[in-house]
């Protein structure tokens, strides 16, 4: 069996930026790492969203990481939220979380791949793409009746059962939305 994605140095990591839509913003990176099996969610954005009883990249930066915080203990995706710190300031930890774990997914504010190549993401709405993106990139349908302004990977409209378990901490089984999000590992993002 080929592998699901191509691993770079030992390691798969991306960086997820989403233009324009908050709540797609925390779904994309946990369903892109949902899709890829065991993986690390970090969110590099200070002024990300809080998650109660998830760690954050703050707390590790002041306390330095552990052992068991370098890799995966259990299987599936693990989440840690930012905790109001600048990716430049916790590069070192961020790198050491790269080198340690089999697959990281970086949820950035803005489209920047200092760690990791970028994955732009961009919702499809009427009207909301002023112009055609120019790069490869992953286009999430929304409900609305638009299509692709350039090439990429075109996502089904997530259920709002997946929504809501993914909003609640749980993983929807079976779910076609991070089933589709494979095909992001497979492209050769730069």
């Amino acid at each position: 069996m080929l592998p699901l994605f191509e691993r770079r140095g030992g390691v798969a990591a991306l960086t997820v930026w989403t233009h324009g839509d908050g709540l797609l913003s925390v779904l994309g990176p946990i369903g892109l790492a949902a899709a890829a099996g065991t993986a690390l969610v970090i969110d590099l954005d200070p002024n990300g969203p809080s998650c109660r009883g998830v760690g954050s990249l703050a707390a590790l930066v002041r306390s330095g990481p552990r052992r068991d915080d370098l890799r995966p203990s259990a299987a599936g995706p693990a989440l840690l939220s930012n905790g109001g710190i600048e990716p430049e300031a916790a590069e070192s930890v961020v790198r050491a979380l790269i080198g340690g774990w089999p697959v990281v997914v970086l949820r950035s504010p803005e489209d920047c791949g200092k760690f990791a190549p970028v994955v732009p993401v961009y919702p499809l709405m009427p009207g909301f793409l002023a112009s055609s993106p120019d790069r490869y990139c992953v286009f999430q349908r929304t409900g609305f009746p638009a299509e692709p302004g350039g090439d990429g990977i075109v996502l089904p409209r997530p259920g709002s059962g997946t929504v809501q378990r993914l909003l609640t901490g749980s993983l929807p089984v079976g779910s076609r939305w991070i089933r589709a999000w494979r095909r992001v590992w497979e492209y050769p993002w730069r």
